[in-house]
């Protein structure tokens, strides 16, 4: 039977299916390895309620798993505490900047919609803090579309959550 440590380091390159330039595990999407006997338990969460990316997650850790000998495999979607943005360590951001992706910021809150005041930010591609929001809906529902008014290119800025 495989270790805790083993199963975390296999299951750790698993792409994101909706951002392939970081993995489940940078997107803190796995919460638990529960290893008791032969029985092995993955706990994730979704990065938020509905998320489409959910099923092929499980599909690829059931794939991994299976294909290195995990004979009794339950994974469990964990709701509580909700997943955050914030579990995203700086890392990953750096990633998804170089893929062309805003990373989201430090926190989670964003109070501008309270102040009226359009919310900074960073072109991935030339680092202008001269940014547009151009849909609160973007490639997937965990993104808006911005585009830089420096260098004109439309950009994914990945909400906080």
């Amino acid at each position: 039977m495989l270790s805790k440590e083993k199963i975390e380091e296999l299951i750790s390159v698993i792409p994101d299916p909706e951002i392939p330039v970081i993995t489940i595990a940078e997107l803190g999407v796995i919460r638990d390895v529960i290893v008791e006997g032969e029985n092995v338990e993955i706990k994730i969460t979704p990065t938020y309620s509905g998320c489409p990316a959910m099923q092929r997650m499980e599909n690829d850790i059931k794939e991994i798993l299976n294909k290195n000998g995990v004979p009794n495999l339950k994974i469990t979607t964990v709701y509580s505490p909700a997943w955050t943005t914030d579990w995203i360590p700086e890392e990953a951001k750096e990633k998804l900047r170089k893929y062309g992706i805003a990373p989201p910021e430090k926190t989670t809150e964003d109070k501008s919609w309270l102040t009226g005041k359009s919310k900074v930010v960073l072109c991935p591609r030339c680092k202008s803090q001269n940014t547009k929001l151009i849909s609160q809906f973007g490639s997937t529902a965990c993104k808006a579309l911005y585009q830089c008014q420096d260098c004109l290119e439309p950009f994914d800025y990945f909400k906080c959550i």
